[in-house]
């Protein structure tokens, strides 16, 4: 069996071929993951309803499930802007799932790694935790002033993806969380964020005003929320496409499903998902937006009527 210092620099090696890049850190970082939100939380930069989604969705108890829990992988995979269609009234509206929603990377990340560690006797399991905190804190990518991750050669325009396994780390990169040097003097997303999300009086993201933040929940839309403002399917790219760090990115957009119009008005009537056709669930989770699926009507009528 090979020394697994040098059997994670060919991995990498692996991993780089296909445009992922990777870090491997101690599995005692789990628990410094959950101080440190804990810690964001008591200090007030934290919304109270953000909080709650975090507890709910990161699982800091992985380590304690998986025998034998050495280490965490973290992996960046490049993913770019996705174009899906609906239809409605014999009219096409084109619109944009910004990077990071799309599930497929995480199963060829997976069944990469698995293919090589495997055969040498080691277990790994997808498993979720803060990526974004656990990708700047480990050194494999930065943050932006807009708090979104930077990656070297994708910049934001990636999905982190983590691992739990059991593959010795004698040591790891683990340090601050470090912000683009192109941040210091720039201004651009701050200044184009239409909702004041971004603001000067501190580094943290006030998330409560992102545009993510309410395009990603149920709820209905808050009074001060324009409907001006909106640009994506999910989430929102103002901020990523004015960002200098992703100028020879911005364009690369691939075109994704196309939904007819009995799916378009299916879906804008708010029909149960599972009273969706097969072939019309199978196309979101294609996209990673099934997941939203509870605020996709609300969300493209606000782009259509746009």
């Amino acid at each position: 069996m090979q020394i697994p210092d040098e059997m994670m620099g060919v991995l990498n090696e692996s991993l780089v071929t296909q445009g992922y890049l990777a870090k491997i850190v101690s599995i005692e970082r789990v628990e410094e993951l959950k101080k440190e939100i804990l810690n964001d939380h008591q200090r007030g930069l934290l919304d109270p309803d953000i909080y709650d989604g975090y507890l709910a969705s990161f699982d800091f108890t992985c380590h304690r499930k998986f025998k034998d829990a050495q280490s965490l992988i973290i992996v960046s995979a490049p993913q770019p802007q996705i174009q899906v269609t609906f239809v409605r009234k014999e009219k096409s509206y084109p619109v944009i799932i910004p990077p990071t929603y799309s599930f497929g990377t995480d199963d060829d990340v997976e069944n990469l790694l698995k293919a090589y560690l495997e055969p040498r006797g080691y277990r790994l399991k997808k498993v979720r935790l803060p990526e974004k905190l656990l990708a700047v804190r480990s050194g494999l990518a930065h943050y932006g002033k807009n708090n979104i991750t930077y990656v070297k050669g994708t910049g934001s325009f990636h999905r982190p993806v983590v691992f739990i396994s059991d593959v010795p780390c004698a040591q790891d990169d683990w340090g601050d969380p470090t912000v683009l040097d192109q941040c210091e003097n720039c201004h651009a997303c701050a200044k184009a964020c239409p909702t004041d999300a971004i603001g000067s009086d501190r580094f943290r993201l006030h998330a409560e005003r992102c545009l993510t933040f309410h395009n990603e929940r149920p709820n209905d839309f808050p009074e001060w929320l324009s409907s001006a403002w909106h640009n994506s399917l999910v989430g929102c790219m103002v901020c990523q496409k004015v960002c200098p760090a992703n100028k020879n990115l911005v364009q690369r957009i691939e075109n994704g499903a196309s939904f007819n119009l009995e799916e378009t008005d299916l879906i804008l009537s708010g029909v149960a998902g599972e009273r969706l056709p097969r072939k019309t669930v199978e196309k979101l989770k294609a996209h990673g937006i099934m997941e939203y699926y509870h605020s996709l009507a609300r969300n493209l009528r606000a782009l259509i009527e746009k």
